[in-house]
């Protein structure tokens, strides 16, 4: 029977598109990498998503994140992300948690139901607890490397973490890794060298900040706030989404 999925369905067959449907994956993260992650993932007919952010649309958001417009504003992450799922596939089933993960807040997810894991994230103690806990259930894990301050769409590659340079982050992550005695790690990075974000106050967050009152993890608080881009960050969103669901159709 005809149906949304028909012509992925063409590429991989249908015995591929029910282990997709049957399939949870978690992305932690749903940013400017991980909203396209999400978007793709649940266009290919993933069954089940768990999704993980505790952050609120920013006007800042809106030239990189496929969530952000202008009457999603001040909602959930989360929330606008499970509404959009739901407009285009009804049936995914869909967890939402509106929280920062961290090795405080690890207890509330449950690794061992999950068919594959990705990490969006951009701290490096989140990461590493997201890795650990999956490489511990035997989950397949892929983590994003630095988007922030890069240009080139075209530079991005995926690779082991052990085979990786250039980027900041990771070289931070591989040496981490090591100190944990985590052998592999599939992530997207870029050799391309990170643009110095330029400083003007007349339209940094630093003077003009509109996050609302009470908000954890302001960006200001970065020693530098990354600049972006449109077109890096989906790019690396959808290559993540790509090995998802080729590994699941393995």
């Amino acid at each position: 029977m005809l149906n949304e999925f028909s012509r992925t369905q063409l590429i991989y067959g249908k015995e591929a598109m029910d282990k997709l449907r049957a399939s949870r994956v978690a992305v932690f993260g749903i940013g400017g990498v991980g909203g396209y992650t999400v978007e793709a993932l649940v266009r290919s007919g993933i069954g089940a998503l768990d999704i993980i952010d505790d952050d609120k649309v920013c006007l800042t958001n809106i030239n990189r994140q496929i969530i952000a417009t202008r009457k999603t504003i001040g909602k959930y992450k989360v929330d606008v992300a499970e509404e959009r799922i739901h407009d285009i596939s009804p049936e995914c089933r869909v967890r939402t948690y509106k929280t920062f993960y961290l090795p405080e807040t690890q207890e509330l997810f449950d690794f061992s139901e999950y068919d594959y894991v990705v990490d969006a994230i951009d701290t490096v103690t989140g990461k590493l607890t997201i890795i650990e806990n999956a490489k511990k259930f035997n989950v397949p894990v892929i983590s994003a490397m630095g988007a922030g301050n890069k240009t080139d769409p075209t530079r991005f590659e995926v690779a082991d973490i052990y085979d990786t340079s250039i980027c900041p982050l990771a070289k931070v992550m591989r040496r981490e890794c090591r100190k944990k005695g985590i052998d592999s790690l599939k992530v997207v990075y870029s050799r391309e060298k990170a643009i110095k974000p330029q400083e003007d106050m007349s339209i940094s967050c630093r003077q003009h900040c509109v996050c609302p009152p009470g908000t954890v993890r302001k960006c200001t608080e970065r020693r530098d706030i990354p600049g972006s881009t449109a077109f890096v960050p989906s790019v690396v969103g959808l290559i993540i989404a790509g090995e998802v669901i080729n590994d699941l159709v393995k």
